[in-house]
């Protein structure tokens, strides 16, 4: 892999940047209808109702729709952080020594996310028979939520320059 002088743009790494930032609002818009649907269960649904989707687990109940969109969103941001430490770490470190520090803290960051999705997954797996399940799952993704879009913003922040002077993809 290589690249331009640190902070001076390449077509190529601005495409490679604006490929990460596209992912991220990806995590974070999907982040933000589970929110929306977490919202409605702890607030707005009455219990009856909560316990009737779940009893009919229709594909259009909002339970299932929750359960569904959780287990996929677990799964995407997993795999997405799965790739940047196999592949895309390893290669910034080697570009640029000065980024260890920030790796390290962004794979110390994935390792908290990486829990905290295991809790939302859990607690998404339990919502059909356990009561408790809804408030366990609303408080995991508000911890979730705030990790995580601490991390996005400080991964984008700290990679950019780095990113955007790259003129081959990076690879381990």
């Amino acid at each position: 892999m290589s690249m331009v002088d640190e902070g001076t743009p390449n077509p190529t790494g601005e495409a490679i940047f604006q490929e990460l930032l596209w992912i991220h609002q990806i995590i974070r818009h999907n982040l933000t209808t589970i929110m929306d649907v977490i919202e409605q269960i702890t607030q707005g649904a009455p219990a009856e109702q909560v316990r009737a989707q779940i009893e009919d687990l229709a594909s259009t109940s909002i339970i299932w729709t929750l359960r569904v969109n959780c287990m996929r969103y677990c799964s995407f941001v997993h795999k997405h952080h799965n790739f940047e430490d196999a592949a895309w770490f390893p290669a910034l470190r080697r570009i640029n020594p000065g980024l260890h520090s920030v790796i390290d803290k962004l794979q110390a960051d994935h390792v908290v996310v990486a829990q905290l999705l295991d809790e939302v997954e859990a607690a998404a797996q339990r919502l059909a028979s356990d009561e408790t399940a809804r408030t366990t799952l609303a408080d995991a993704l508000h911890r979730l939520a705030e990790h995580l879009i601490a991390h996005l913003d400080y991964e984008e922040t700290s990679l950019a320059s780095t990113l955007r002077s790259l003129t081959t993809w990076p690879h381990a």
